[in-house]
């Protein structure tokens, strides 16, 4: 990801929310123990952060979310961790979910799954006008038949910063559980998970860590107590269940779920000493720069990302295609995300069936990448907006004087520069209950 381009360039790597460019001396220990991995078997990294228990990795995972060490799990992913708390928890028909709109599609379809299975209801918390949660109207709704409820800390959608302690405040007498996903916070905001008062945080090793891809990690808190539920208990698909019915039950212990490779664990392990390292330095907040470059670029929307906004940005073209617009700034060296409306189904940029734009920064980048893609941006629209226009004066040429004088005036709609979508198949629906 940091090669040079074809004009000798580096690189300028705005999409860490996505996959995070991985430095050279993380590369360099995963490069090693793949080679040694493959040549001798898992053996070889014995004496390595990737083998063994790696107590030292989860020391590191301890000291970055802010928890005392030994209630860390390793994993593929964030995803796979939430799936499996999902999947082995225990909840009746009168309980509630509460979901909100930032919720990515891979947790919606293991909050989905929970409901078929146990029959509970899942509800969506609000959004306030300005595009912040409506802490209000959870206030005024919540009761104790709220058995769980899933946020998210920083949006993927639109880089929303949620107020997830003023949520574990919220939910701390009560008896629902409270689950986090960080993966696009850890590496970038600090992450204090018993301040936060989560009952689970799941995070993704490859973005703002910028470790390598399948590995991810989940901190598991200890329940002060066991939650109520309604009706008698519901198994998991895979069997009945022995451990705790508190709604943290024991599908999320080291074994129970898919470890990751050796090597990646290793390369987290270093990827965590680098971030350390980096985090004790001053860096430069790069997004406002990231937005009045694209807020000054003609044509283009910013999507509303309510009061405070970290490291991403989503936006979109009032005319010229995302896909259009990244394949021009990719071969300009410019690397950022093209979002569509079925990662984040509930959130109002996904009600918008044309896709957006999503770039992201990190303190591995600088104020030239934000001018490089400023220019490039200008550069991309002016031969998009070119090559749309070279039709419709074909046309008019080929209509000529002997058309007459109404071909001259009304030559007709050019014809569109890019092909037509093809409609998406349907896989299926997710069906949730909105409150009001």
């Amino acid at each position: 990801m940091n090669a040079p381009t074809y004009h000798g360039e580096r690189t300028a790597h705005l999409n860490t929310a996505g996959t995070g460019r991985m430095p050279d001396a993380v590369h360099a220990v995963l490069a090693h123990c793949t080679a040694l991995d493959d040549r001798y078997g898992p053996a070889a990294l014995r004496g390595s952060p990737g083998g063994g228990t790696h107590p030292r990795l989860h020391a590191q995972l301890a000291a970055l979310l802010g928890v005392r060490s030994g209630r860390t799990v390793l994993t593929t992913g964030a995803a796979q961790a939430f799936e499996a708390f999902a999947r082995t928890t225990v909840l009746g028909p009168r309980d509630r979910i509460w979901t909100t709109p930032h919720e990515g599609v891979a947790n919606l379809t293991a909050l989905h799954a929970l409901r078929e299975r146990t029959r509970c209801r899942l509800e969506v918390v609000p959004l306030r006008p300005d595009g912040d949660l409506d802490l209000d109207w959870m206030r005024t709704h919540l009761d104790e038949d709220v058995a769980l409820v899933s946020a998210v800390h920083l949006s993927a959608a639109c880089g929303t910063v949620n107020p997830v302690e003023d949520i574990g405040r919220l939910l701390a007498p009560h008896r629902a559980r409270y689950t986090l996903d960080a993966s696009h916070s850890v590496g970038l905001l600090p992450v204090d998970a018993a301040r936060i008062g989560c009952q689970l945080l799941t995070a993704d090793g490859w973005r703002f860590l910028r470790g390598p891809q399948d590995i991810g990690f989940a901190h598991l808190a200890p329940a002060p107590r066991a939650a109520p539920h309604h009706g008698p208990p519901h198994p998991p698909h895979d069997g009945p269940q022995d451990g705790p019915s508190d709604g943290l039950s024991d599908g999320l212990v080291e074994g129970a779920v898919q470890a990751p490779a050796p090597a990646a664990v290793a390369a987290l392990a270093a990827a965590l000493d680098h971030h350390a390292a980096a985090a004790r330095l001053p860096h430069e907040d790069l997004l406002p720069l990231l937005r009045a470059a694209v807020r000054d670029t003609p044509g283009m929307e910013l999507l509303a990302a309510g009061r405070r906004q970290a490291g991403v940005l989503a936006f979109r073209h009032a005319e010229v295609p995302a896909a259009a617009i990244r394949r021009g700034l990719a071969r300009r060296g410019v690397v950022l995300a093209k979002t569509v409306a079925h990662e984040h189904p509930l959130h109002p940029a996904g009600r918008i069936t044309a896709p957006a734009l999503r770039a992201s920064v990190h303190h591995d980048n600088t104020p030239q990448d934000i001018d490089r893609l400023r220019r490039a941006l200008a550069e991309v629209l002016r031969e998009e907006q070119h090559a749309a226009a070279v039709p419709a004066r074909a046309a008019l040429a080929a209509a000529g004087p002997a058309a007459g004088p109404a071909a001259a005036v009304d030559p007709g709609p050019p014809p569109f520069p890019y092909r037509t979508a093809r409609p998406a198949r349907r896989r299926g629906h997710l069906t949730l209950h909105r409150a009001n």
